[in-house]
């Protein structure tokens, strides 16, 4: 049975099997710093595994309860995402659109658009729940 497990701040995927009469735990993904569990996860570990029996829906459903954890009680958590979407954002400015457009990987323009596109949407619905919601010190 698989399951998640938080060492320090990182949870992992892992699974535990019985080698000549002792518990041995193998690891079979990092989910980082918040315990996602997205489909190229699920597909490296079927990759990797591809005998291993795990019940994807518990552990997404599990991950998913972990994901409010560090948000609800964590200060510092709030502060490394805010570096990363500072990150994430200069990175985005410094896209150069018509160079995309030359490289040989036909596939990358469309990914990186379509991408975009998804944050975009993901931005809108988050800021309109922070507008329905109206924390304190928020100012739309």
């Amino acid at each position: 049975m698989a399951f998640i497990r938080k060492r320090g701040q990182a949870y992992y995927l892992v699974h535990n099997v019985r080698e000549k009469g002792q518990v041995r735990q193998v690891h079979l993904a990092s989910l980082g710093a918040r315990p996602r569990i997205s489909d190229e996860v699920i597909a490296g570990v079927r990759s990797k595994h591809p005998f291993l029996d795990v019940d994807w829906n518990s552990l997404r459903e599990k991950a998913s309860r972990n994901l409010v954890e560090p948000v609800a009680s964590n200060a510092s958590y709030l502060k490394g995402l805010l570096a990363s979407i500072r990150d994430f954002h200069m990175d985005i400015a410094d896209l150069p659109m018509p160079a995309l457009d030359m490289t040989h990987d036909r596939e990358v323009l469309p990914q990186v658009v379509s991408s975009l596109k998804l944050l975009r949407s993901t931005l809108d619905v988050k800021l309109g729940q922070l507008r329905k919601g109206k924390p304190t010190g928020f100012r739309t």
